[in-house]
């Protein structure tokens, strides 16, 4: 048998190969840049505090694509910030500003340790000018200790905590993401979250909303099934309902001057989902050619934008 997600058109099996056509674009996501200040173990894009892979988005970066969506009349409500770590950009509290003060509702993906504790007041600022359309999404692997720095490191986790009741009683917009292991039950899971906020005192009311659980990504799985036109009606599920029907990334690349639109927020890397340089040159179909298409979105439920 052939290797799985080769060929973009064909499965494996010789099967026809499901795919996406674009609807609209609800959210855009930026990657500002995929360096960070921590060195995970599960980290997908392989971020640290030497992967420059992706360099820095500037203001101008991100100023092009949101006047695009200005001049194109584009039905886009919602901004997402990735990396990396975002708050390690130079730009990213200026890029924050001119995204709230365009009235974009706007989620900031962060790791929380000791990037945001000598900022407070740039965050408070920001704060201030976007209200509750600024979301800061925080990156907790686990609600055990042991656990989530098994994946972020020694001493990572007491200080996360801390910079999240910071957040939530200054009054910002906060959501947990956690990582969904393949041997804990649902309920279990989330109430082991709330008893971990309730222990230190931080007021968030954990529910789907708040509390986004993704699946663990690894490459190198072989057992995941590659998704084709035939599984839409035996999942129930529908092509609409995934990511690249109505979202798109911004990348830049170390190599190239100008970004590149991708076509997910996980596939950072592959060329083959590379969409150009605009936005409506980005408006086209998506092959499901790689196993993150199928695990997180597909049979994984997962959105990156689940809590905008």
């Amino acid at each position: 048998m052939l290797e799985k997600f080769q060929d973009p058109y064909k499965t494996a099996k010789g099967e026809q190969r499901a795919w996406v056509d674009f609807k609209e674009l609800k959210t855009l996501w930026f990657n500002a840049g995929t360096r960070c200040n921590l060195t995970c173990e599960n980290c997908y894009i392989e971020s640290s505090p030497t992967n420059d892979r992706l360099s820095y988005l500037s203001l101008e970066d991100v100023i092009k694509y949101l006047n695009e969506i200005k001049d194109e009349n584009l039905p886009t409500k919602s901004l997402g910030f990735t990396g990396g770590e975002p708050f390690l950009n130079p730009a990213m509290f200026q890029i924050v500003e001119e995204c709230l003060s365009r009235r974009f509702k706007t989620l900031v993906l962060t790791n929380a340790y000791r990037v945001l504790e000598k900022n407070h007041d740039k965050l408070l600022r920001l704060k201030e000018i976007g209200g509750d359309f600024l979301q800061l999404r925080v990156s907790l692997d686990h609600y055990k200790k042991k656990i989530h720095e098994e994946q972020r490191g020694t001493d990572t986790f007491e200080r996360t905590l801390q910079s999240m009741k910071w957040l939530v009683d200054a009054g910002f917009e906060v959501s947990i993401a956690g990582r969904s292991l393949v041997d804990e039950a649902l309920d279990s899971v989330v109430s082991g979250y709330q008893k971990l906020m309730d222990d230190y005192k931080i007021a968030l009311s954990l529910d789907s909303h708040n509390l986004v659980l993704f699946p663990e990504m690894e490459e190198k799985e072989v057992s995941v099934p590659e998704i084709t036109t035939a599984c839409w009606d035996i999942l129930g599920k529908t092509p609409d309902q995934q990511m690249c029907s109505s979202e798109r990334m911004i990348v830049k690349r170390k190599e190239n001057e100008s970004p590149t639109v991708l076509a997910c927020t996980l596939l950072a890397y592959d060329k083959q989902f590379e969409l150009g340089e605009s936005l409506k040159e980005s408006f086209q179909r998506v092959q499901l050619n790689h196993l993150y298409c199928a695990k997180f979105c597909v049979l994984g439920n997962s959105s990156c934008s689940s809590t905008l």
